[in-house]
C-alpha cells in the first residue's frame, strides 16, 4: 500500500513539474510579446510631451508602485503593469490545468463503431436506386392500418418508434414500415435529393410493399421534415399524420420575430453555429461531422448534435437501453462512411423547402391572374380544383423540449389551425416517444380509438354456409371505415 501511495505521489509531482515548466515557458514567451508591444507604444505615445503621458502618467506610476510586490514573481520584466496580460493568461491556464488534471485522471476509452454485415430488405426504385426498409407489426394482408416512418438526422430504418412492442402493434392491427433515407444505412444515395424526391421515395416504397390504400405518416424531430413533404406532394395517399416534436425551417420567412426568438433562445451556441454553417458555408459541415460521429468512435447524442436537454431527457439518454439503441442506430446510419447525405439533410432543413406549411391547408388551387382566368372561372362548368391536405394532423409536443421548443409548434398551429396539438407537461424531446409503453398506447388510442386487432384473413373466416345462398356471401368487407383503413374484399 505504501509503495502504491509513493508511486501516485511521484506521478502527481512529475505532472505538477511539467505544468510548472510549461507555465514558466508560456510566461517568458508572453513577456517577450508584451515587451515588443510596449516598445511600439513607447515609440508612438511614450515620450514625455505626448498627451497620454501628460494625462495618465501620474496614475500609471502610482499603480506601478502598488503592484511592485508582484515583481519577484515575474521573470525578467520587473514592471507588473507591463505584464498584466501575462499574469492573467498564466493564472487562467494554471487554474484550468490543475482543476482538470490535478490527479491525472485517465480519459475513459471510447467504444469503437462496429459496422454490422448488411441484412436489410431492399426495393429497386424507378431511377435504379435501392431503398432499404424494415417492417414491424402485422403482415400486409392483415394490416388494419399502415404507417410509414422516415427517420431523423443521424438515424436509420432501425429507429421507427423506439421500443414499441410487437403485441401492441398486433392489438391495433398496425403494420409499421421504416426505411433508410438516401445515403443512410443500406439505401443508395440520391444525386439530386430534395423534399419532393423524398416524398416520391415514400410513395414508391408504399406501392412496392402492397400498401394500395391510404397510410399514416409518422415523423419525430428531423424525420418530420419528410412527413411535411409527404403531406404536400402525396396528400391523396395519406390517411393522416402523427408528428412528435416536428421541426420546421428555422429561417421560415412567415415566422414573426417573437416566434423566431422563442426558438433560437433555447438552442446552444454550437447548434446555432451549425445552422448558420448549413445555410451559408455547408462545406465546413463535412469536416465537423468527420470529427464527431464519422470519427469511428461512439459519443453522446447531446454532444454530437449540440443539443440542450432537460432533466428527464438527460436521465433517459443515460439509461443502458437508450445507449444500446442509440449506438446501434448510429452504426447503421453511418454505414457508408460518407458525410454528403448528412450535409444534404442539414442543408435541406434550413433551405427553401419548395413549399410553405400554409399550402397544406385545404384551399382552392390558384389558376392564375388576369381577366381571362377570371372569366374562365366565372363561366366554366368545371368544379374548382382543391389543393392541400384534408386529413387529421396530430402533433405531440413536450413542454420541456429544448431541441424543438414549444414555440416551434405554436408557429405550426398558427399556420395550420386545423392541426390537433397535444401538449405534454414535463416531457422533453425523447421521453414521450422513446421506450414508453404507456405513451405508445396513448398515441394509438388517439389515432385509432378502440383497438380492433388485425383484419381477419380468408383462412380464418368461418366457412359455415350463410343462409340466403352463395350469391349473398360473394363479397365480404373486413375492416374499419375507409377513413381509417383500407377496405379488403374477399371474393
Amino acid at each position: 500500500m505504501e509503495y502504491e501511495n509513493g508511486v501516485r505521489e511521484l506521478e502527481a509531482e512529475s505532472f505538477k513539474d511539467q505544468v510548472k515548466e510549461f507555465l514558466k515557458a508560456s510566461a517568458e514567451m508572453g513577456v517577450e510579446l508584451v515587451k515588443g508591444c510596449r516598445d511600439i507604444v513607447k515609440q508612438s505615445l511614450g515620450n514625455e510631451n505626448s498627451y497620454v503621458v501628460r494625462k495618465f502618467g501620474g496614475h500609471w506610476n502610482r499603480l506601478s508602485r502598488r503592484l511592485s510586490f508582484l515583481n519577484e514573481f515575474l521573470p525578467e520584466d520587473r514592471d507588473p503593469t507591463h505584464a498584466w496580460s501575462v499574469v492573467l493568461f498564466v493564472s487562467v491556464l494554471a487554474f484550468t490545468a490543475l482543476n482538470n488534471t490535478e490527479y491525472a485522471t485517465p480519459t475513459p476509452l471510447l467504444k469503437e463503431v462496429y459496422i454490422h454485415p448488411p441484412n436489410a430488405s431492399r426495393i429497386l426504385l424507378p431511377d435504379g436506386r435501392y431503398l432499404a426498409y424494415q417492417e414491424q407489426g402485422v403482415l400486409a394482408e392483415r394490416a388494419r392500418y399502415s404507417m410509414m416512418a422516415p427517420h431523423s438526422f443521424l438515424s436509420s430504418r432501425l429507429s421507427g418508434i423506439p421500443g414499441v412492442k410487437a403485441p401492441l402493434l398486433e392489438e391495433f392491427g398496425i403494420r409499421l414500415v421504416t426505411y433508410d433515407l438516401p445515403g443512410f444505412g443500406e439505401s443508395d444515395p440520391h444525386p439530386n435529393r430534395n423534399l419532393e424526391s423524398s416524398a416520391l421515395d415514400m410513395l414508391y416504397l408504399a406501392n412496392a410493399l402492397g400498401v394500395n390504400g391510404k397510410f399514416w405518416v409518422v415523423g419525430h424531430s428531423g424525420g418530420s421534415m419528410h412527413a411535411w413533404a409527404a403531406l404536400r406532394y402525396i396528400p391523396d395517399r395519406l390517411a393522416g399524420a402523427a408528428m412528435f416534436a416536428p421541426v420546421v425551417n428555422p429561417y421560415d420567412p412567415s415566422m414573426t420575430k417573437q416566434e423566431r426568438y422563442g426558438m433560437w433562445e433555447k438552442w446552444t451556441f454550437r447548434r446555432k453555429l451549425m445552422y448558420f454553417l448549413a445555410r451559408r458555408f455547408p462545406r465546413f459541415l463535412s469536416y465537423l461531422y468527420r470529427k464527431s460521429f464519422l470519427s469511428g468512435k461512439h459519443g453522446q447524442i447531446d454532444k454530437w448534435l449540440s443539443l440542450s436537454l432537460g432533466k428527464r431527457d438527460k436521465a433517459l439518454i443515460a439509461e443502458p437501453i437508450f445507449v444500446e439503441f442509440w449506438q446501434r442506430d448510429v452504426e447503421e446510419s453511418i454505414r457508408q462512411g460518407d458525410a454528403k447525405p448528412f450535409v444534404e439533410e442539414a442543408v435541406m432543413q434550413v433551405s427553401d423547402w419548395g413549399f410553405s406549411l400554409g399550402e397544406l391547408k385545404m384551399q382552392k388551387k390558384h389558376r392564375g391572374s388576369g381577366i381571362l382566368h377570371w372569366l374562365k372561372s366565372k363561366y366554366s362548368q368545371e368544379e374548382e380544383e382543391l389543393m392541400g391536405f384534408l386529413g387529421p394532423i396530430h402533433i405531440w409536443q413536450g413542454m420541456d423540449d429544448r431541441v424543438v421548443p414549444p414555440s416551434m409548434t405554436d408557429f405550426v398551429h398558427r399556420i395550420l389551425p386545423g392541426a390537433t396539438i397535444h401538449k405534454l407537461p414535463y416531457e422533453g424531446h425523447f421521453t414521450y416517444f422513446y421506450f414508453c409503453d404507456k405513451c405508445h398506447r396513448q398515441i394509438f388510442n388517439t389515432l385509432f380509438e378502440t383497438p380492433q386487432g388485425p383484419l381477419v384473413s380468408i383462412e380464418e373466416v368461418d366457412q359455415t354456409p350463410i343462409e340466403g345462398g352463395v350469391e349473398d356471401a360473394e363479397e365480404v368487407t373486413l375492416g374499419d371505415s375507409a377513413t381509417k383503413s383500407d377496405l379488403i374484399f374477399i371474393v
